[in-house]
């Protein structure tokens, strides 16, 4: 589906193993009836009771809340002040271009009464293709302005290099998520198909095609579509970095492609690269013989339904409304639209991302922040180097591996280095989808300067302002952005050994996973290969099974008669013991001399993520499928493996909190 989205997919990118903190806060913590709990009953329940009673849900409509539910609101607000302060009395270039977009978006009269105009231009451009010949060059345009069609085109490192930015011409086209939809012969797929058909009409219509030829245009676009996805690689194909890359040379592509016209597009995108990535030249042949050979009445529909598609989330309410209900009603599963606040901020996000995160890393990271951060990260990593090298269940090749990819792994914090460019799309307050345009094709622009160019290595795929800890498989790289770096994630008034339980015991949940079952995917030098020996597959199972067992035994909390499913998160809950273990092990290194305040310090800050409140309902349904460990073991579970724990605060062993030494489950200590 064209999608205003940015950063583009990356081709290389594994599925990137993230904790992205808005999305953690799952499961229950009411506390069950009985004797008052103790630290060494439920730690959870003692830690964050006084957090609970002053967080009540209000009543009917919400349903959660939870302390990292809490920061990622706070983050919202922080970037909706700025953008107000930018609106009002904008102090430089950038904010007055923020400020602009700000003012188009809120002005909601001006949205519904532009309607489509603010495509019009484009919708015009694709109404005057008389020959196949005008194909491509409508193609290239449409990419230009950051709606890709028929294919994607964008920057990723390379394989041969990985640092340097390379250009790949990868599969899309599409309206639906995957080419299975337009194959697949069951009931339930046959039913969205036809949902999807509707929704091509209805955004059809929108655009002005008059109602006779709707149904005819309607399923000129699926058939074409399903063309395409006929030459589409099979998704789990691609989660293989090299199955994405294959260099061509530039100069073989007008004789190879003499109807899509592929030299003409790298022009028009401003790409002079000598060489790059087509992974797929059944696809590109395919749609090669289809712009010679399918009728120009078809592709018309086809270009005219994805670029008011792309920007219908842009447009006004009737076009909001179509692309939420096929695309977040019927595919995502959500319950209602966001507030359109939200969603004009989400919008200048996705286009203008950068610039409001360099007004965000100036207000809200402060250098002595950063700086803690980095220290607390790095004393993490050291101390998994050092596990590993002392590890009793992974082979001595093994632990070489692990260690030479711990040793090339990048750790970002803050925000990433930013392109020293003074060019800015242009905005005003008069149209908020002819601003999204011009943002759209001042990003694409800015990815296609990358190409050739260094610091693939260190790009990020999230924003500084999105509040996230995430570990790429693909490029051994944790990004730790400048929004997480706050309560009670980071609180720099709090002990410092409170921030090795917080954001370094997360941190460790992710650099953790570079080198367990997950990480055995990727090397040191980035090959696709499974580098560990099946006897560590085996010494990691006996773990992780004796973690499972424990899990099971927990009760789903506030939900009678459920119980934890402790297989079905089993290496998720093993990366949260690792995340402590090795936390703990740092701030042992930072301070070997810890006070016993200070430790209690640490375990209370990891506890404190993990607050959070559900209504009876909300509870209802997390126990029946569970997606996550709930909060309370989340806590608990890991902390009942550590003897540190239960010496900081004087539990006897087989109390809850302190299991009994022979089964306690260990990953790195």
């Amino acid at each position: 589906m064209p999608t205003l989205s940015f950063p583009p997919a990356r081709p290389l990118a594994l599925a990137t193993v993230a904790v992205l903190l808005a999305g953690l806060a799952t499961g229950a913590g009411a506390q069950t009836a009985g004797a008052a709990p103790t630290a060494c009953t439920d730690f959870h329940a003692v830690t964050n009771q006084q957090w609970m009673d002053a967080n009540v849900l209000p009543g009917p409509g919400v349903e959660t809340t939870s302390a990292l539910q809490q920061l990622r609101d706070l983050t919202t607000r922080q970037q909706r002040e700025l953008l107000d302060a930018a609106m009002t009395a904008p102090g430089n270039e950038r904010q007055q271009v923020l400020g602009n977009f700000w003012a188009s978006g809120l002005d909601e009269a001006a949205i519904e009464a532009a309607g489509a105009r603010p495509i019009a231009g484009l919708l015009a451009r694709i109404d005057g293709i008389r020959r196949a010949r005008d194909i491509p060059g409508v193609i290239a345009g449409l990419h230009q302005t950051g709606i890709p069609v028929a294919f994607e085109f964008s920057a990723g490192p390379g394989v041969e290099d990985p640092d340097r930015y390379i250009g790949y011409f990868t599969q899309g086209g599409l309206g639906l998520p995957g080419p299975d939809y337009y194959s697949r012969q069951d009931a339930d797929t046959g039913a969205l198909l036809q949902r999807y058909r509707d929704h091509v009409r209805t955004i059809l219509a929108l655009t002005g095609v008059p109602e006779a030829e709707l149904d005819a245009q309607a399923q000129a676009v699926i058939d074409l579509e399903r063309h395409i996805a006929a030459r589409w690689q099979p998704l789990a194909h691609l989660h293989a970095p090299r199955n994405n890359h294959a260099l061509v040379e530039t100069a073989g592509l007008r004789r190879q492609y003499r109807n899509l016209r592929l030299d003409q597009f790298l022009a028009a995108q401003d790409v002079d690269a000598e060489r790059v990535s087509l992974a797929n030249p059944e696809l590109f042949a395919t749609l090669d013989h289809l712009v010679a050979n399918a009728p120009v009445e078809q592709w018309k529909p086809y270009l005219r339904f994805h670029v008011a598609s792309a920007m219908a989330p842009f447009l006004s309410r009737p076009f909001r409304d179509a692309e939420f209900e096929f695309h977040g009603r019927v595919l995502r599963g959500d319950a209602a639209q966001a507030g359109h606040a939200d969603h004009v901020l989400d919008a200048i996000n996705k286009v203008a991302g950068p610039l409001l995160a360099q007004e965000y890393v100036a207000a809200h990271l402060p250098a002595a922040t950063r700086e803690r951060a980095g220290v607390v990260a790095a004393g993490v990593r050291d101390a998994l180097v050092q596990a590993v090298a002392r590890s009793e269940w992974m082979a001595p090749a093994t632990k070489a591996e692990a260690g030479r990819k711990l040793q090339a792994l990048h750790i970002e914090v803050g925000a990433p280095a930013w392109d020293h460019d003074g060019i800015l799309p242009q905005t005003s307050r008069d149209s908020f989808g002819a601003n999204v345009l011009a943002a759209s094709a001042w990003r694409h622009a800015r990815e296609m300067d990358r190409i050739g160019q260094p610091g693939a290595a260190h790009h990020w795929d999230v924003l500084p302002q999105q509040p996230a800890l995430a570990y790429d498989l693909a490029r051994n790289q944790l990004v730790v952005t400048a929004a997480v770096l706050q309560p009670p994630v980071l609180d720099m008034s709090a002990d410092p050994a409170a921030h090795f339980g917080s954001l370094g015991a997360l941190v460790g949940h992710e650099l953790g996973r570079s080198v367990d079952i997950v990480g055995r995917q990727v090397d040191a030098d980035g090959n696709f290969r499974d580098w560990w020996t099946p006897a560590d597959e085996t010494a990691w199972n006996d773990r992780t099974h004796a973690l499972a067992t424990q899990y099971h035994g927990y009760p789903f909390p506030g939900s009678s008669g459920t119980m934890v499913d402790g297989t079905r998160h089993r290496d998720a809950n093993a990366a949260d013991l690792a995340g402590v273990e090795l936390a703990w092990a740092a701030l042992q290194q930072a301070q070997p001399q810890l006070p016993e305040a200070s430790s209690q310090a640490f375990f209370r800050a990891w506890a404190t993520l993990w607050r959070q409140q559900m209504s009876p309902a909300a509870v209802i349904r997390a126990a029946a499928d569970q997606t996550r460990t709930p909060n309370k073991w989340r806590a608990n579970g890991p902390l009942a493996n550590l003897p540190a724990f239960g010496e900081a605060f004087g539990c006897d062993a087989g109390t809850p909190m302190r299991r009994p030494e022979a089964e306690q489950v260990r990953i790195w200590r």
